[in-house]
């Protein structure tokens, strides 16, 4: 065979180009159409509160309320008002900027929140309790009913409640001596001691007027005397939404209710449910201490319950209790159960299933 009869080599092909592979699109992220804030999340202990509110502007706002209560307390008992009310307020001052320099943090004094427990305190004490004793409860609210739990958004109990039942452990019978506002003095009482509207019935099956219950032209302490001045405070509170309405309601409601009931049964027994809403220190706690933010429910059934409970307590220790008054204690007692509350009154998540 020839080289001519060989056969030749095929000259090599180009490859044909491959032609690209078909870009896939990225996928949508689908957290991209979620709500990005201009401003950084600041994670921070309750209360909590969206745009422009703050703290100390909560603070200073009840503070704002208290005022009308506060007037009337020193119109009526005057220079033993102003003492006990200057008193607790510079003391609980004193004490928070004691604390604050121990640990070693900034001045919390701004924020209002001393201001409030020593002004509520002071508030809830007899007109004639002494200056020292003002004195001893405001400290022991600020660093025992606030600090102990770590400050301000932390504290189980309502401080000033906590600083008052301490007091009230103390110097039992100071606590529970009362006297005549000055406008109110007769010739016929001696003008230095008188018994309250809750501890007159209980007692001695007296009932007073409606228009002294109002005006707070009666013996009590300071500040619960008068039912309308508490009750503008409030109403001030909740139009400005720095109160949950619905503790209050539920609260108030469910003292009407139960204490009708009663009423109903035995009218000779038991008290009519509108003087119970207007006597001793119902309006005051309803409206200023059960719907302290860090310590009441945060959840919107939570605080029917919450106020719910706290009128049904209240009721028993006034009807059937050795003490003539009970908010305090019905307060402080649900304070202790609003982590429970708010546990088990816990909107679901969606598509979460119950196990």
């Amino acid at each position: 065979m020839t080289e001519e009869n060989l056969p030749q080599a095929q000259p090599e092909q180009p490859e044909a180009p491959k032609k690209p592979a078909p870009k896939k699109k990225p996928k949508k992220d689908p957290r991209a159409k979620l709500y990005k804030p201009d401003t950084p999340l600041i994670l921070a202990s309750s209360p909590h509160f969206h745009g422009q509110t703050s703290v100390p502007r909560i603070m200073w706002n009840v503070v704002a309320a208290l005022v009308p209560a506060t007037v009337l307390a020193v119109v009526y008992f005057q220079w033993a008002a102003v003492g006990i009310i200057l008193a607790s307020v510079v003391s609980a001052l004193a004490a928070e900027a004691v604390v604050n320099r121990i640990k070693n943090e900034s001045f919390t004094i701004p924020d209002g929140s001393a201001l409030i427990t020593g002004l509520l305190l002071a508030l809830t004490l007899p007109p004639s309790f002494s200056i020292g004793g003002a004195v001893l409860g405001s400290v022991f609210a600020i660093v025992v009913g606030k600090h102990f739990f770590g400050g301000l958004g932390y504290n189980i109990f309502n401080p000033a409640l906590l600083g008052r039942a301490f007091l009230q452990a103390s110097f039992p019978v100071p606590m529970t001596t009362w006297t005549w506002p000055l406008t109110a003095r007769y010739s016929d009482v001696d003008g230095v001691t008188a018994a309250t509207p809750l501890g007159l019935f209980k007692f001695e099956q007296v009932t007073s007027e409606i228009g002294g219950l109002l005006t707070g032209n009666i013996s009590g302490s300071l500040g619960e005397t008068s039912a309308i001045a508490i009750f503008i405070g409030g109403i001030y509170l909740l139009i400005r939404k720095y109160a949950d309405w619905r503790i209050p309601t539920s609260f108030l409601l469910s003292v009407f209710l139960i204490s009708g009931i009663f009423w109903l049964i035995s009218p000779e027994s038991y008290p009519t449910p509108v003087f119970q809403l207007l006597s001793g220190g119902l309006m005051l706690g309803a409206f200023f201490m059960a719907t302290d933010m860090v310590t009441s429910p945060v959840t919107a059934k939570g605080t029917w319950i919450f106020g719910a409970c706290a009128g049904f307590v209240l009721v028993i220790i006034r009807l059937f209790g050795g003490l003539p008054e009970g908010v305090m204690y019905s307060i402080l007692l649900m304070n202790a159960f609003t982590p429970l509350i708010n546990r088990y009154t816990r909107p679901k998540f969606f598509g979460e299933v119950s196990a």
